[in-house]
């Protein structure tokens, strides 16, 4: 397993908090199918398949040919072909995170892994979330139970464990169910906020800022 090349992304992070708008909203069912609804959203058309969401905040629970059972604002509706309903619904303003670059063009913040707060450091280059197992017994991870394995690092090979942590939360943009590998001994330095978290959000840098936005 590859964990880094040596380009990384550090510093404190400005948090942009969640917030929501009240908007009207006009939608109806125009095709039904088993798991998944073709809808009509304020004039607009998306197919959706049972457990995905539309930006406004519509959620699909489950659907055949005859229903669809759909949830907005944590209230379920249903819905069968061509019914339409008309209401308030809050859209919701995915939360962004801005990190900002250091004198060696790292970006480092701090984040929640598995509920405890620890530094971590962004590294497009490693494809997994990795950290050694100093930092997993500080964080209460018990890794001996994980799948052994052997990986490649800047000091040579080392044993490792597959882990899947709970979640990953920086400033607020989380990801649930997280592979990450814990190596033992002291490396890395900093725990590597690799691949397996950074595929589930939005990235972009700008001016020396490294923005992570929730992708859903």
């Amino acid at each position: 397993m590859k964990l880094m090349t040596g380009f990384s992304y550090c510093c404190c992070a400005l948090l942009l908090w969640q917030s929501s708008l009240s908007q009207a909203l006009e939608l109806s069912a125009q095709a039904l199918f088993k798991n998944a609804v073709y809808l009509k959203i304020d004039g607009r058309q998306q197919m959706l398949k049972v457990g995905e969401s539309t930006p406004e905040g519509i959620t699909l629970i489950e659907a055949n040919p005859k229903q669809a059972v759909i949830e907005i604002n944590g209230k379920r509706e249903t819905l069968g072909l061509s019914q339409h309903i008309s209401g308030q619904y809050n859209q919701v303003v995915k939360k962004e995170v801005a990190i900002s670059r250091n004198q060696v063009n790292q970006y480092i913040t701090s984040a929640l892994i598995d509920g405890s707060r620890t530094l971590v450091l962004v590294d497009t280059g490693a494809n997994t979330v990795a950290m050694s197992s100093k930092h997993a017994k500080s964080l209460g991870i018990n890794y001996s139970k994980g799948r052994p394995g052997r990986v490649r690092t800047a000091s040579g090979e080392a044993s490792s464990y597959l882990v899947k942590l709970r979640s990953v939360d920086v400033g607020g943009v989380r990801v649930d169910s997280v592979d990450a590998h814990v190596i033992d001994g002291n490396y890395p330095d900093t725990i590597l906020l690799g691949m397996t978290y950074l595929e589930h959000v939005s990235m972009r840098e700008q001016n020396g800022v490294l923005y992570l936005q929730a992708k859903f």
